[in-house]
């Protein structure tokens, strides 16, 4: 590489080897020592890569892990889902005295399959999302749960419309519970990101509260 030179005694400029850097020599025109100046050195700084992070809801970070700081669940947010189980609790009991002993209309427990799936979803995944993933929230959250509470209520009115005879005996759910729980546990995997087992569970959760209630109401549990 050539540096430039400039006599500081007749001005002239010229470019010498970079091998003479640093050494002293004459002016080819004035006959002056010069020294041969050193090029430049840049500084390069090397910059620690950054942490990968999720890109979205729900997505894994590619390469480093982030830090994750879990908020639990208000102590708040708690008792008031108490609460409202207990008052869920006797609305079942009261209205299946109400309606004995023809029962409550179909439409009636449609609406409270639908209802009893929101807290159920909400509740579900607060304790079995995967903590390594960004918690879906706001509206994003409102329409998965919606969804994932839509689906568990489908597969209510479905079993509604099997005949008494099938669904009389215990044993007879050793075939027909997985008919239902994998499109409920496929449900919760596909919009709440959980894995299989977390899935079948928060399916399972909602089967529970819905089997009490229905006890409560005088109505077959399964």
């Amino acid at each position: 590489m050539a540096i430039q030179v400039l006599c500081s005694s007749c001005g002239s400029r010229f470019t010498v080897s970079d091998q003479f850097a640093g050494r002293t020599g004459p002016c080819p025109k004035c006959k002056k020592p010069i020294t041969v100046p050193k090029p430049a050195v840049k500084a390069v700084t090397i910059h620690e890569p950054e942490p990968a992070t999720p890109t979205g809801p729900g997505q894994r970070p590619a390469t480093v892990p982030f830090k994750r700081v879990d908020k639990p669940v208000a102590t708040r947010t708690w008792i008031l889902t108490a609460v409202g189980a207990i008052v869920l609790l006797f609305a079942a009991w009261a209205i299946g005295r109400a309606t004995r002993p023809v029962g409550p209309p179909a439409g009636l427990l449609l609406a409270a399959a639908f209802g009893v799936a929101i807290p159920c979803v909400v509740l579900g995944y607060a304790a079995l999302r995967e903590r390594e993933l960004e918690p879906y929230r706001g509206r994003t959250f409102i329409i998965r749960t919606l969804i994932c509470a839509a689906v568990y209520t489908a597969l209510w009115a479905v079993k509604g419309l099997l005949p008494a005879d099938m669904t009389a005996e215990m044993w007879q759910w050793l075939y027909l519970a997985p008919l239902f729980v994998v499109p409920g546990a496929l449900a919760a995997l596909a919009t709440l990101d959980l894995d299989w087992g977390p899935a079948t569970a928060h399916f399972s959760f909602y089967v529970l509260v819905t089997a009490l209630l229905r006890w409560l109401a005088g109505l077959p549990p399964l």
